[in-house]
This record gives structure tokens, sequence and C-alpha cells, in this order.
């Protein structure tokens, strides 16, 4: 499974619960107006929480923007089909694209991109974002993040962790955990999170990177240990697991976070005013409980902001990938 697909997975509890009839809904709906549509493509499969967090944020945006919003769904290579053809269309807000953090690893991770992601993209806002959380079997001996290092240290190439796959949101937070805790750790790749989390569950693998979402029962039943969340704030979810970063590892983050995006050149009045409601839809009360029962959290950066966020994700993940010499064809 590769990242995208991770995204989906590991945001099912997200999507059942964000799937309300009315959000649902909202496409079809808009289907009745005779107004000049707006879409929001998102470039992975129905049913994921790309997919999901876009048909609310345009049941959302519907009757602010007085016209139809339409999501529709263009799925392919990880994301860059559509992201070629976005960056062709002309920058006048009529299409956007709502993706994840693929959209910045994608430029480590494939050799030639047919697009150029600093330049023929507009960052317009972040829309929700998703820590993952570092667990560990209850067999396994560490209880906090320094004793995990500690323990890495003094037994180097022992400790192996999973993941949904190579070149995943959570196989990256372990090879960024690696680099900058100067420990060696054996990667495992599974054909999804899944089955990853079932070997964790069952013992045959010690330590994995998850998202917040798709372990927090678990964690709650006692299934799994929490040893530190991976975003530079603790989780409203997990209040009295503490963060990478202050667990020694200061600046340590590795968010799974989902953006809307225009074309390149976007004019900035235009870009300027599609995130002011954009990020107005965002203080609904019925997204934001259902997003932060989940874990997650919503955007509130603002336009300039997102671009600085989205240049830095770039520059780090290109660095881990490099480090951890990850190449797609």
């Amino acid at each position: 499974m590769n990242m995208p697909e991770r995204m989906g997975t590991m945001g099912t509890g997200i999507a059942l619960a964000l799937c309300l009839a009315a959000a649902c809904g909202a496409t079809a709906n808009a289907q009745d107006s005779g107004a000049p549509a707006v879409k929001i493509v998102v470039p992975f499969p129905p049913g994921g929480t790309t997919d999901i967090l876009a048909r609310q944020l345009a049941f959302e945006l519907q009757p602010r923007w007085g016209k139809p919003v339409l999501v529709e769904n263009r799925a392919g290579a990880s994301g860059t089909i559509f992201s070629e053809q976005l960056a062709r269309m002309p920058p006048d807000g009529q299409t956007l694209m709502l993706t994840a953090t693929h959209h910045v690893i994608n430029p480590g991770l494939y050799q030639h991109l047919p697009y150029d992601t600093k330049k023929d993209f507009t960052p317009i806002a972040q829309v929700a974002s998703v820590p993952n959380v570092l667990v560990v079997h209850p067999s396994f001996p560490a209880r906090t993040v320094r004793e995990f290092i500690a323990y890495a240290r003094a037994n180097p190439g022992k400790v192996s962790y999973g993941s949904s796959g190579s070149g995943g949101a959570n196989h990256l937070s372990g090879e960024l955990f690696k680099s900058m805790a100067g420990i060696y750790m054996v990667h495992i790749p599974y054909k999804g999170a899944a089955p990853a989390l079932n070997d964790l569950l069952g013992g045959q693998i010690p330590v994995m990177f998850d998202s917040v979402p798709g372990v927090l029962q678990h964690i709650r039943s006692g299934k799994l240990r929490a040893l530190a969340v991976t975003s530079p704030r603790r989780s409203p979810a997990l209040p009295l697991v503490p963060t990478i970063a202050e667990s020694g590892l200061p600046n340590f983050e590795a968010t799974a976070w989902f953006g809307l995006y225009g074309p390149g050149k976007m004019a900035a009045p235009l870009r300027d005013k599609i995130a002011a409601q954009v990020l107005a839809a965002l203080q609904s009360l019925s997204l934001r409980e259902q997003l932060e029962k989940q874990g997650a959290e919503p955007g509130s950066m603002t336009p300039v902001e997102f671009a600085q966020f989205v240049a830095t994700e770039l520059a780090k993940w290109s660095k881990v990938i490099e480090e951890a010499n990850l190449k797609i064809e």
C-alpha cells in the first residue's frame, strides 16, 4: 500500500465520523444549481481521509460561496497524475486540489516529476493535521523515548520497526527519528498499515510509528504503549503522552497533514479570499468536533505561513529521503 492509500487507512475513524449524510451529499446537491461550480479534486480514490475532508469542506464552503462546490476523485501514481494536470490549469480558482503530505514527499522519492512542486502550485490553506505516535509492544523494555534511544544504542541493529511501506509517512517518521537520535533500526516494510499493526499487536515486531487515529483504541486498551507523539504539541486525544521534541529530540516533527492548493501564479487577492473562506469553514463546530475526537487538528495558517511550511517540509523530507537512499523510478 502506498502512502496515499495509507492516508486512507489511517483515517478510517475520521472518515466514518465525518461522513455525515449532508456532507457526503454535498456533491449531488451542488449539481442542482445552475451556477458555475468550483471543483475540489482529490488525487486519491474515494473513501479515504483526504476525500472525506474534501467533501466536508465542500459542504461548508458551498453556502459561503453561493455556488456549487464539487468534489472529484482523480487517483493515480501517488497523486502525481492530477498534480501535473493542475500545474497546467489557469489559476482562476475554479479548480483546486486537496491533497496529503505526499505532495512534499514525492519530489524526493521520484526521479523525474513532470512538474516543479515549488513553482507550479499555489499553497492556499492547511486543512488538517494528524500526528503520528511512536508505539511499542508492551513487552518492549523502554517506557520513554530516552530509554528507547539508550536501548537502541546498546543493541545496534536489534531493534526493528514496521511501516505501511517504503516511502510512506510512517516509514519516513522512523527514518527522521533514526537520523536525529543517532541510532540504527531495521525497517520492515509491509504491504499496508493493517498487517504491520497486526504484527505489532502480536509481538512479531516491537515498534511502529502510526497515526493517532490508527492506534488510539489499542493505546487506551493497553495493547500498545505510546512513548511519544510526533507533532510539535501534545495531541488532545493523548494529552498525557509527551512529544518527541520534549522527550530529548528538540524540533522533531513528523505530522501527516492535508492542504488545499491552486495552480501556480494565482493572484494573491484571490488566494487570500479563498483561504479566508476555508479557514472560516474550518471553524465550523461540527467539523472541529469530529476532527478533534479523532486526534486531528484543523488548520489555522495564513497562505503565507502555509507556503513557508510547505517549503520547510519539502526540504526536510528530501533530506530524510536522501539520507535513507530511497528512490522510485
